[in-house]
């Protein structure tokens, strides 16, 4: 290792989280290959009606669930799949059950999250007048955010009857996930400050006496772009800036791969319209349960348990999909 590796701290922490990550990847993999062996000599000593015999293979089909997940870790390979990520959410076609809706996706993201780990830090949120939420944006940091949560850019559907129609008719409503790898200042375009126009503002909502009487929320426009960010997570200006700045950073560099059309499917799949005809995955309440990804037909009838962040299967089926 590099006698003045520790120079640069967070240099040294991203190599020796990625060290332990392939470490323990190499050890996953050495676990796998030795008890399938040991699994295979075993059943060939056992009566196959026996309950020996049962109990083998259900944990044959348990190793083989450990090998799905340490596959998709092998596949997850591009340039920015290590890094943490940038969530962000937006209201389409549907009316306030479509901004319904989006906050239902928050709260399924950030559930997600959780599950695996990782920091959540919802950044930026815009309320809807009546419920639910106009946008939102989340930085998700954590071992291969980006690389799993590529795999949720898109138009999500759902259909149910609505609660807010007073006939309580079956509604269609959509909202867009757009997922973005946090780059780091040595790996993305760099910022000119005069191409910059940092605007402060009064933070809205919830936040304490602090956030609420002071400009503590900022606006970042790209002048040259026309790209705007906002962050009003942090008490501090000086840190919201920061943050924002990020963001920047990262929607830049993206908007740079698309324009050379060289990464478009790999980082972010183009554009989509949120509404009809171009939905990634369908989530149906009624009148029956179902939720369906129309990119690799992998299906559940368990909504709630996706509404709750169990969505590896669906990401899994994705990555190894686009691998193949």
């Amino acid at each position: 290792m590099q006698e003045n590796l520790w120079d640069d701290p967070k240099k040294a922490e991203k190599i020796l989280k990625e060290l332990k990550y392939w470490t323990d990847l190499e050890a996953k993999w050495e676990m796998i290959s030795k008890r399938v062996n040991d699994l295979s000599e075993l059943l060939g000593m056992v009566d196959e009606g026996s309950n020996e015999y049962q109990e083998l293979q259900k944990e044959y089909q348990n190793i083989e669930k450990i090998f799905q997940k340490a596959h998709v870790e092998l596949v997850l390979d591009g340039e920015y799949d290590r890094n943490d990520a940038i969530l962000v959410l937006s209201t389409g076609t549907g009316g306030v059950d479509a901004q319904d809706w989006t906050e239902m996706l928050l709260r399924m993201y950030l559930r997600y999250a959780e599950q695996k780990g990782w920091k959540t830090t919802i950044t930026e949120k815009t309320a809807a007048a009546e419920a639910g939420i106009k946008s939102a944006t989340i930085e998700i940091k954590g071992v291969m955010a980006y690389g799993y949560l590529k795999a949720e850019h898109g138009v999500h559907r759902l259909v149910r009857l609505s609660p807010f129609n007073a006939k309580n008719l079956r509604q269609t409503s959509f909202a867009l996930v757009e997922v973005l790898p946090i780059i780091d200042d040595d790996q993305g375009v760099e910022l000119n400050e005069k191409d910059l126009r940092i605007d402060t503002y009064r933070a809205s909502g919830a936040g304490g006496q602090h956030v609420n009487t002071t400009d503590s929320a900022v606006r970042i426009t790209h002048i040259p772009t026309g790209l705007v960010v906002t962050c009003q997570s942090e008490r501090s200006q000086l840190q919201n800036k920061q943050q924002a700045m990020s963001v920047l950073r990262s929607r830049l560099t993206q908007k740079l791969l698309e324009e050379k059309k060289e990464r478009v499917e790999e980082l972010k799949g183009g554009y989509k319209e949120a509404a009809w005809g171009n939905q990634i995955r369908s989530y149906v309440f009624q009148p029956y349960t179902m939720v369906k990804d129309h990119r690799t037909n992998h299906e559940t009838s368990q909504v709630d348990k996706v509404m709750d962040g169990d969505l590896d299967s669906f990401i899994e089926a994705y990555l190894l999909k686009k691998d193949t």
